[in-house]
This record gives structure tokens, sequence and C-alpha cells, in this order.
């Protein structure tokens, strides 16, 4: 009975833990929002986040959306065969890129590639004191840190989805019409007549929450950053996995409210 009670309170401190957590990157956004209104707008800072976060990960979103969209190719056409509907195939490529597919693994990627740097060079900061030198030049680490990766991530991960959607449709068109033998002609025009903007739009706003989902996160994890290097490294390891957890559950949230 005491093991179950130990159990019991185990578990409750966990999720006590974890909802405090998220309270305290509920105030940094908040506190993002704010000082995002305020001057001076540092461009320059925003650029520069824009190419490593989007720029850097072009390839890697690229890679794997094509190959997203040849695999749904091949697994849509052998479903799809046994009711002679082989035509249907490129709507199935379309609609699982632009709603779900697309803007869910491109903030994956982005997750790994981009969220990951921002918890360990902002936690290499704290680690090092360079964000209490910061405070004590007067520059706010907030505003100097935190909103240029944020907005960048805002922006550009849409962008980013955008470029995975392409490359996913063409790469299903390509597998299914030179592979498969499937009629282009009746291939693309099914996607033009069920896959609608409004399709594009949502996924759109849904990576458009991601990155926001994404950098809040890895900024959080960074900023917050205790234990020297060994800190750091654990807060890099927490910022993917609660940021992929998180975008998953957001992805459902998103999806129920929109379709």
């Amino acid at each position: 009975m005491v093991k179950v009670w130990k159990t019991i309170n185990l578990v409750g401190e966990k999720i006590v833990g974890y909802v405090k957590e998220m309270g305290r990157m509920l105030l940094l956004l908040v506190d993002t929002i704010r000082w995002s209104l305020y001057p001076p707008f540092r461009v320059d800072l925003l650029f520069q986040q824009m190419e490593r976060v989007g720029v850097r990960s072009v390839l890697v979103v690229v890679l794997t959306g094509v190959f997203t969209g040849m695999v749904l190719a091949l697994q849509s056409f052998h479903a799809t065969r046994a009711f002679g509907a082989e035509t249907m195939v490129g709507v199935a490529v379309a609609l699982s890129m632009t709603r779900e597919l697309g803007p869910v693994l491109t903030s994956f990627m982005v997750t790994g590639r981009a969220g990951s740097a921002m918890a360990a060079e902002i936690g290499t900061m704290r680690v090092t004191e360079q964000i209490d030198a910061l405070s004590a030049m007067a520059v706010n680490p907030i505003k100097y840190l935190i909103v240029p990766r944020v907005l960048a991530s805002i922006l550009v991960v849409p962008m980013l989805t955008v470029i995975a959607d392409f490359v996913g449709i063409v790469g299903g068109y390509l597998t299914g019409v030179t592979m498969l033998r499937i009629n282009a002609g009746a291939y693309v025009a099914n996607m033009e007549k069920y896959v609608e903007l409004n399709d594009i739009y949502h996924g759109i706003i849904k990576a458009a929450v991601f990155g926001l989902i994404l950098s809040v996160i890895g900024c959080y994890k960074g900023y917050t950053t205790t234990g020297g290097a060994e800190g750091v490294g654990k807060a890099t390891t927490e910022s993917v996995v609660l940021a992929t957890v998180t975008i998953l559950m957001a992805n459902y949230l998103l999806t129920a409210a929109m379709f």
C-alpha cells in the first residue's frame, strides 16, 4: 500500500511540475509578445534568424517532403487498386501533404535542426553568464535573443511547409505516373477537383502555430538552463522531445477545430 501511495505521489509531482513549466512557458510567450511591440526593432537579427531557421533547413525539408510523397503514392496505389480507383492516388497524396504531413513533418525537421540549436545556443549563453552580461549592459535578453527567433520561426516554417507540400506532390506524381503507370491526365484532374485552397491555408496556419511552439519551447529550455555543459545537453534533448509531443497534441486540436 505504501508503494502505491509513493507511486501516486510521484506521478502527481510530475504532473504538477509539468503544469508549472507550461505556465512559465506561457509567461515567457507573453513577455516575448510584449517586447516585440516595443522599439528598437532589430530587423537585422530577424533576418539572421530567418536564414538560420529557414534557409539552412531547406535541404532536409525537401528530402523529407519528396520521399514522403513518393511513399504515400506507393501506399495509396496498393490501397486504391482493390477498388479500381488508382487515379485517386494524387488526391490522397495532395490532401495528406497539405493538411497533415507537410506541416507536421516540416515542424519536426525544424525542431530537430533549429529548435535544438536555439536551446543549445541560449543555454550556453546562460551557463557562461553571457545573458547576465547583456542585462548588465541594459540589453533586454528576451528582446535580443528570443523575439527574433520566435518571429523568424513563425514566418519561415509556413514557407518551408509550402516547399514540402510542393515537392511531396511532385514526388507522388513522378512515382504514380512513371512507376505505377497511372494516367497522368486523370491523376492531375482529380487533384484539381478535390483539393481546395482551404486545405493549403489550413496547413499553413498549422505550420505557423507549430513554428511558435517549437521556438518558444527551444528558447525557454535554453533560457532556464542550469548545470553547466551537462545542463545544456539536457535542455537541448528536453526541448526536442517536448516540442515534438506538443506539436502532435496541437495538431489534433487544430485538426478538430478546422475540419
